[in-house]
């Protein structure tokens, strides 16, 4: 028999920033089929996350050094650069480890921040970065109450992700691999779209 997901509640709170969006095998939006998102913020203006599963055909770091001009060591890791969103494509976000923290860094949680600034641009190419990476391009970004009528939507699955979730399981395995660490099989999922 199917699993079905019942609606959220519109008077249930929900504390977003560090947990991840998993989208539903139905997503209509092909820009999000089998995303991914790490939610970074959420207030009142609304929310804001990075695709962490999407890499972009071709681009590693250190073609992104090059791009922005910064130098970089000769034993730069080629780590891929992700898709993060479509909002700012040409932005770069470094979602990372908090053993790396700048005046800029913005810290989500006990161990993830995310920077936006060249400098942490800098430390990756000179190998004084954080730890744990994930290098994205753009972003995406929910209006006020929008990710909450998502949610109630049934768009989304929201987890609690691990610090090995988010950074070291392979990209073509993190939509499949989210969706098992709740004890979810994407195949068992259906659409709520009714009511007795």
């Amino acid at each position: 028999m199917k699993k079905k997901y019942s609606k959220m509640n519109s008077r249930d709170t929900i504390v977003f920033p560090g947990k991840m969006l998993v989208a539903m095998p139905y997503m209509q939006d092909s820009r999000f089929h089998q995303s991914v998102i790490y939610i970074c913020g959420h207030d009142s203006t609304g929310s804001m996350g990075l695709v962490l599963n999407k890499p972009l055909s071709g681009l590693v770091l250190s073609d992104l050094l090059k791009q922005v001009n910064v130098p970089m060591m000769y034993n730069c890791p080629e780590i891929p650069v992700i898709y993060g969103g479509p909002i700012e494509v040409s932005r770069g976000f470094v979602l990372h480890s908090l053993d790396y923290h700048i005046e800029t860094t913005v810290v989500v949680d006990d161990t993830t921040g995310v920077t936006s600034t060249l400098d942490v641009l800098k430390a990756l190419g000179q190998g004084n970065g954080p730890v744990k990476t994930i290098v994205t391009l753009g972003y995406v970004s929910w209006n006020t109450g929008q990710l909450e009528a998502e949610m109630a939507e049934n768009m989304w699955l929201l987890i609690q992700p691990t610090e090995g979730l988010v950074f070291d399981v392979p990209f073509d395995m993190k939509w499949r691999m989210a969706m098992a660490s709740i004890g979810v099989d994407p195949a068992m999922l259906v659409l709520d779209c009714g009511h007795a």
